[in-house]
């Protein structure tokens, strides 16, 4: 091969990695979308800065990403509120174009000019020194000269994400809230071969009042025990929290077979749709009903302060096995989209002041004491009248019916 095939050739595997490289761009944004919220509040803030005032009382001066960092964690390195997202962002808005795509080993400091911050990738210049002269251009008559050239592009390394995402990513397809009518209609688990009584991981069983073959999913979630959860103040049951416990796959549909009898009628014999356990949280049994897989979601946020106000409570501690809560647990509170609630709105968590009597007055009454704020959480998934909120800041346990207000 000569020259100009060798040229065409490497012009051709650059312009595939460009392809690449672009391909896998877009769908790193497609998956990590901005809201026109956030972007108009970067947009603001990137034309001003953010004032200094507003800067975290020990925000670094400069910071290196890191392999398991997440954008709550930066936030809160550089602003006093970790949720003022769009204004990190928007601190520096012509280089941080999507602010979910920002990669272990970027540079990030701040230039404190006029009043006023601004988060701006690299290393920040040395102080006093000179502006070099600007070269004379020793092609003035406007030549250009290409030659190929390689250029390096990280595509293996992901980007950060808001939270940890093993934090929440179970939840996104672990947790069931449920509608008392869907579950009582959920198909339903009729029988084990062998006459088995617990069923695990590949183990064969069949099942009642799946939908027709044409209409019906290929997968289903198992679960039981869907437990209703109340509203603290009013006791209003908002929905229903089943209990995962498995996941199948359906093999053979639900069919009917006639036979014949004794006398002139013949008898239809039921044979129950066929599955399989593919997946078990714990052991299956007869009872335990089925719903169908739902789509897979993407773990993204962005945290905010919700754009309506929020008066809500603490429902229910996840799981029921403890008490209270701690940092990295998740609640349920009973607020949703009904109420405006949407992914990335965050929290303040307030804990109820104490009712003690007053014993320096010669009356002993009984005084409230005002409720004082316990920490934060974030609100990750969404339902009509609940959400499951992740608790990011504690000071002391959180409890059901905490109170929730929006951050200050």
């Amino acid at each position: 091969m000569g020259p100009v095939g060798t040229l065409r050739v490497l012009a051709l595997s650059l312009a595939s990695l460009a392809t690449l490289a672009a391909a896998t761009a877009q769908a790193q944004v497609s998956r990590f979308p901005i809201t026109p919220g956030q972007r108009a509040t970067a947009q603001q803030v990137a034309e001003a800065g953010v004032p200094l005032s507003e800067l975290a009382p020990n925000a670094p001066d400069a910071y290196t990403v890191k392999r398991g960092d997440t954008l709550w964690a930066i936030s809160g390195l550089f602003l006093r509120s970790p949720w003022r997202w769009p204004e990190l962002w928007g601190m520096n808005l012509q280089e941080i174009r999507n602010p979910h795509l920002i990669y272990p080993g970027q540079e990030l400091y701040l230039d404190k000019s006029n009043g006023r911050a601004r988060l701006r990738f690299g290393r920040p210049p040395v102080p006093g020194a000179s502006v070099a002269e600007p070269a004379v251009d020793p092609n003035p008559v406007g030549v250009v000269k290409l030659s190929p050239g390689i250029r390096a592009t990280q595509l293996g390394e992901a980007p950060i994400p808001t939270l940890a995402p093993n934090l929440t990513e179970p939840f996104l397809s672990d947790a069931l809230i449920v509608e008392l009518a869907e579950v009582n209609a959920a198909p339903r688990i009729v029988a084990a071969q062998e006459g088995r009584v617990m069923l695990s991981r590949g183990d064969r069983a069949y099942a009642r009042g799946l939908p027709p073959p044409g209409a019906a999913p290929r997968y289903y979630r198992i679960f039981r025990n869907a437990t209703p959860l109340k509203d603290p103040r009013t006791g209003e049951i908002l929905a229903y929290e089943a209990q995962l416990v498995g996941r199948a796959e359906v093999m053979r549909p639900e069919t009917t077979r006639e036979q014949a009898a004794s006398g002139d009628t013949p008898v239809t014999d039921i044979i129950p749709a066929t599955i399989d356990i593919l997946d078990a949280k714990e052991e299956m049994r007869v009872g335990d009903r089925l719903l169908p897989e739902p789509p897979r979601e993407f773990s993204t946020y962005a945290p905010r302060a919700p754009g309506v106000g929020v008066d809500a409570r603490v429902v229910s501690v996840y799981g029921s096995a403890v008490k209270f809560a701690a940092q990295n647990q998740v609640v349920v509170i009973n607020h949703g989209a009904r109420d405006g609630l949407v992914r990335g709105d965050v929290l303040a968590i307030l804990k109820e002041g104490e009712r003690l009597v007053d014993r320096t007055d010669p009356a002993k009454p009984t005084i409230q004491l005002p409720d004082e704020r316990n920490g934060l959480l974030m609100v990750f998934r969404t339902f009509e009248r609940v959400s499951y909120a992740l608790i990011l800041q504690i000071t002391d346990g959180v409890k059901v019916g905490d109170r929730l207000i929006n951050p200050r």
